[in-house]
């Protein structure tokens, strides 16, 4: 069964060429062109995905997300001209989990699109996370990877397990800094971003085949980071 997609655009350019790209590729697809317009339509067809715009006519797209958030898990991927570094952090803060700035090429988009859906489809807590080489075991509290027949264990601290657990829940989801710091240090933290350098730095040097361009743990610049799962 096609997987169900609420495109939620003001500009009906933009609704028509989204349409006619996921339509193509398999994809069910129906639109809105405002906020109170998406959520009618939520409620009446339950999409898997959402794609939404931030400068709606009425009820704008940061609200939209919010409302959504209230009833339903439902991932959302927002699509704005707005390139700044607050819109991106609101938008995500909103519940939003991802976010791709206008103009954006077609297979980026899909590329997106999978991340997402592989992420909601994913169990929230995991035993153990598969990485090119290695093994993740969250019950060992330890990475292992197997080289010409030896398997080399390497423990992880307690905040390092706490924040990979976490990155893993939300795997593809670009995490803030401020939902980072506050789900592995507590509701006091938000603005102490130079614990999670720390932290990502030995996640980093323990996870990436090459620390210094990584390949899984992904800094999303002036926002947050993403955990990319291997195809």
């Amino acid at each position: 069964m096609a997987s169900r997609i609420l495109i939620v655009d003001d500009a009906p350019q933009i609704r028509r060429v989204l349409k006619t790209v996921l339509a193509a590729r398999g994809y069910e697809v129906w639109t809105a062109a405002s906020g109170e317009e998406a959520l009618e339509e939520f409620r009446r067809g339950l999409p898997e995905l959402v794609i939404l715009d931030l400068a709606l006519p009425g009820m704008g797209g940061v609200e939209v997300c919010r409302e959504l958030r209230r009833s339903s898990p439902v991932p959302i991927i927002v699509l704005s001209v707005r390139n700044a570094e607050a819109d991106k952090v609101q938008a995500l803060d909103a519940g939003a989990d991802d976010y791709l700035t206008k103009p954006f090429g077609a297979e980026e988009l899909l590329a997106r699109i999978r991340s997402v859906m592989r992420r909601s489809g994913a169990k929230a807590e995991l035993d153990t996370l598969r990485l090119g080489e290695l093994t993740v075991d969250f019950n060992r509290r330890a990475i292992l990877r197997d080289g010409a027949g030896n398997v080399e264990e390497t423990k992880l601290t307690p905040k390092e397990f706490e924040l990979l657990r976490y990155f893993a829940a939300n795997a593809g989801r670009v995490l803030t800094h401020r939902a980072l710091l506050q789900a592995v240090w507590g509701p006091d933290y938000g603005e102490q971003t130079e614990y999670l350098r720390v932290f990502v730095n030995q996640l980093r040097r323990k996870l990436e085949p090459d620390p210094s361009r990584p390949r899984y743990l992904l800094t999303e610049p002036w926002v947050g980071y993403r955990l990319d799962l291997p195809e």
